[in-house]
């Protein structure tokens, strides 16, 4: 039941009607009795340089932030975590006693995705990523913060963007870029993540890699994209006798790391999994 004592948390985004967070979130604070209530708002971009003063006036106990605004917002806030800053984009806001802490928990959803889902408690020593976009950002972050990863190919349709995001996180010869067509690199790979929309619906005939050449037991294979949950580079790599990972378990972690940011409370991963299972 809302009452004047129920706290607000939401997701800021435009758009942000397609969001599964409010699903998620609300069936988490359910499960675990806590006052509060999470609602999605439409902040155009030309809004977003006044969210903090927004969330200051309304106490707006935390914030999600989703596409375009994740990294305009880092001009309202007080404080940046270093992963954060490291990333170039904040997707979530903590909100206290007046001063708002912005953090990144998309490279903790990743990892957390793919010791959970994908049995992976050491990443390989070699990984394709796909994609050099806002995603991928913090993924080829986590990437590189796992000592055990030697090597990972960044594989994009243009390739000037694909250096510019290596360079930006000093990835050094650890990160080589190639075309997006090219899939030399996926032979000796024994993860590969697809960080692009390609596959999405309503095109979710569509895979990154095309007819899926290059994919092959042994590896496996992380599509972030959840709408459709088995999209077509998922069906392929199964095909290929690889280990598949579908896009709700980095969803719901990075939403797991922010729901105990905010709370200080153990967040229930299993009703946040089943909420967004029950909207596809």
């Amino acid at each position: 039941m809302i009452s004047g004592r129920t706290g607000i948390l939401g997701v800021i985004g435009h758009p942000v009607s397609h969001s599964g967070s409010p699903a998620m979130h609300n069936a988490a604070l359910e499960s675990t009795g806590l006052d509060y209530v999470y609602v999605a708002f439409t902040v155009p971009p030309e809004g977003a340089e006044g969210v903090g003063d927004a969330m200051r006036a309304l106490n707006i106990r935390g914030l999600n932030v989703t596409v375009p605004h994740k990294q305009t917002v880092i001009s309202c806030l007080d404080e940046v975590s270093p992963e954060a800053q490291a990333i170039g984009a904040v997707n979530t806001i903590d909100h206290r006693d007046g001063r708002l802490y912005g953090h990144n928990t998309d490279a903790y959803g990743l990892v957390a995705s793919l010791r959970e889902e994908g049995g992976l408690q050491r990443l390989p020593a070699k990984v394709a990523l796909l994609g050099a976009g806002g995603a991928a950002r913090a993924i080829l972050y986590a990437l590189l913060a796992a000592e055990e990863v030697e090597h990972v190919a960044l594989l994009n349709r243009t390739i000037a963007r694909a250096e510019s995001l290596a360079m930006d996180l000093n990835a050094g010869s650890r990160v080589t870029v190639q075309p997006l067509a090219e899939t030399t690199a996926l032979a000796d790979a024994g993860l590969v993540i697809n960080s692009t929309s390609i596959g999405m619906e309503p095109d979710a005939e569509a895979s990154p890699l095309g007819d899926g050449a290059g994919l092959h037991d042994g590896m496996v294979v992380v599509d972030i994209v959840y709408k459709p949950l088995e999209t077509r580079l998922l069906q392929q790599a199964r095909v290929a006798g690889a280990r598949t990972v579908d896009g709700l378990g980095m969803l719901v972690h990075q939403g797991a790391r922010a729901f105990e940011l905010w709370t200080g409370v153990a967040p229930p991963v299993d009703v946040m999994r089943n909420a967004l299972t029950q909207l596809n």
